[in-house]
């Protein structure tokens, strides 16, 4: 598949791995930076969905996406983990569930810039899960270097997710992630809690990335993964 990904927020929170691991299939490792495993709670806003070389489909190529995280290793591969993904997108959740093993939620969500701050709402439907932010970048955009907190949370280009205690990976393509320092406020976050994961009470690590063309590979087991 091919995207096209707007005005993403990576909100990260240090979370102690002994706090992390419950939450996390024992299939998979945690990945930890000095000493700490990270929740990051992203949302943005998609375009442009659509299978490769084919034209995208009207009603179902476009709408806000949010997601809960974390970071994980598969027999040494780092990638990412996912608590849930809203989306406000009933067809898009159904697929992605289907055939994606993936925790999606149908939500009532709206994404808008707004002189340079964007403004994001997402509300689950049937469930008290909920996200109202305002964010917008405070510096310039620039690749960030290896070894980074930066770098390390974000230059991530596979997805993990564990069905019938197999454990499958999707790998994502995409250049270098743009990133630009943010500022945030978080009016209501209750979509980590939605997971039974407690956010610490503290500020959090804020970036912004105003656009990423991605391709999505077909999920597959991620022994095959391997070959």
């Amino acid at each position: 598949m091919q995207q096209t990904w707007h005005d993403l927020l990576f909100a990260h929170w240090p979370i102690s791995p002994q706090q992390m691991r419950p939450k996390v299939p024992e299939e998979l490792e945690l990945d930890i930076f000095d000493g700490d495993s990270w929740v990051g709670v992203i949302p943005f806003r998609m375009s442009g969905i659509r299978a490769r070389h084919l034209p995208a489909i009207r009603g179902f190529s476009a709408f806000p996406e949010l997601n809960v995280r974390t970071y994980v290793t598969y027999q040494g591969k780092p990638g990412v983990y996912f608590f849930s993904l809203d989306a406000g997108n009933r067809a898009a959740v159904w697929a992605a569930r289907k055939f994606y093993h993936l925790p999606y939620f149908h939500a009532d969500m709206t994404s808008h810039d707004q002189s340079g701050t964007i403004h994001y709402s997402s509300r689950r439907f049937n469930t008290p899960a909920e996200l109202r932010a305002t964010y917008k970048p405070v510096s310039g955009p620039r690749q960030r270097e290896k070894g980074t907190i930066e770098h390390w949370l974000t230059e991530r280009y596979c997805l993990y997710t564990v069905h019938q205690s197999t454990v499958y990976c999707c790998d994502i393509h995409h250049l270098p992630w743009p990133l630009q320092d943010a500022e945030a406020g978080l009016q209501r976050n209750t979509v980590a809690a939605a997971s039974q994961i407690a956010l610490p009470n503290a500020p959090p690590v804020l970036h912004f990335a105003k656009r990423l063309e991605v391709l999505i590979w077909p999920l597959r087991p991620a022994a095959d993964a391997r070959v």
